[in-house]
């Protein structure tokens, strides 16, 4: 079975997060790791996914050095560009989406930092938009505070996903 770690990734939110409201601690997913082998995953794409959600719970490096006056909300008259590599690997319409969730007050500039930070560790070529709102949602999903926003982007996901299907 050749998958993405974004395809792992989805499995595992859509068929372990019903059992868990979160990940486990590292030290307990021997269990978790042995039904995703049992699923057909292979055991170096498990691990890059429990490293990839790892690192989702965290602060981007480069804002986690900084004091925390520099780290606060934009002032209303910035804006965020995205280098030539982050326009390579999300779209115009991903990149508009992420600007619009920012803008609504469901992803903070931190949060947002983040989600780009994670989109480009998968490594995937070009990420399209319903990529980019599973990026979003696993990332409000691994971090601490964010519950009112995961609900939002869950809503989002599913609720299209169920349009599409009827």
């Amino acid at each position: 079975m050749k998958e993405t770690v974004l395809d792992l990734l989805m499995y595992l939110f859509e068929n372990h997060m019903e059992e868990e409201p979160h990940l486990p601690p590292a030290p307990l997913r021997t269990d978790l790791q042995k039904k995703l082998l049992h699923a057909g995953f292979d055991a170096d794409e498990i691990g890059r996914a429990f490293s990839w959600l790892d690192a989702a719970a965290s602060e981007p490096a480069e804002l986690s050095n900084l004091p925390l006056a520099e780290v606060s909300a934009p002032k209303p008259t910035s804006f965020r560009v995205f280098t030539a590599e982050e326009q390579m690997a999300l779209d115009v319409e991903s990149r508009g989406l992420l600007v619009q969730l920012e803008a609504i007050g469901i992803l903070s500039a931190q949060t947002r930092e983040t989600v780009i930070e994670r989109a480009l560790a998968l490594d995937n070529e070009e990420l399209d938009l319903e990529d980019i709102k599973w990026v979003v949602m696993l990332v409000l999903f691994a971090r601490p505070g964010e519950e009112a926003a995961f609900a939002w982007m869950e809503d989002l996901v599913f609720a299209e996903t169920a349009e599409l299907l009827h």
